[in-house]
């Protein structure tokens, strides 16, 4: 089965878990890219105003462009899809990477990064985002999980 990490990190904490996991996994890796990098401006939640703000509360349905795309989708079975967590779910760039691509069968194993946030509803969230495709799970991982409780995690999936 031909794996795929794709993650989007805003901060660093995100990717440092998915370089990871793509190791242990042995999974190719793909950094999902916003057109416009969120600044530290982007970023505070405690502005109304911000960035971050305005997508995630204001305009739940706006889907911030992507910088690159995935090359041959199609190859893989299995996608492991990382991302913070962000007013208690996923950021919106995660749906402009599912609504990018036909992932109609495959499985997909959501990994989010929180400092005390966890995933909530976010799977069902994203569900819609990517019709036809298996959520077999998810879970948040601490940015310093060890590269052998990510081989048990993957193991305890059951995929």
């Amino acid at each position: 089965m031909k794996s795929l990490v794709a993650y989007f990190s805003a901060s660093g904490v995100t990717k440092a878990v998915a370089e990871k996991l793509a190791k242990v996994s042995n999974s190719d890796i793909y950094e999902i890219e916003p057109e416009e990098k969120y600044s530290s401006e982007d970023l505070d939640w405690t502005n109304p105003k911000s960035r971050s703000s305005i997508e995630m509360k204001e305009n739940k349905e706006f889907r911030p462009p992507i910088k690159n795309n995935v090359e041959d989708i199609d190859n893989y079975d299995l996608i492991y899809l990382g991302f913070p967590i962000w007013w208690y779910t996923a950021p919106t760039i995660v749906n402009s990477f599912l609504e990018s691509y036909d992932l109609k069968d495959k499985k997909i194993v959501v990994f989010a990064t929180s400092g005390s946030s966890r995933l909530g509803g976010t799977i069902d969230d994203l569900k819609p985002s990517a019709p036809g495709a298996d959520f077999v799970g998810g879970d948040r991982l601490n940015s310093s999980i060890s590269e052998d409780d990510l081989k048990s995690w993957i193991d305890n999936l059951n995929i």
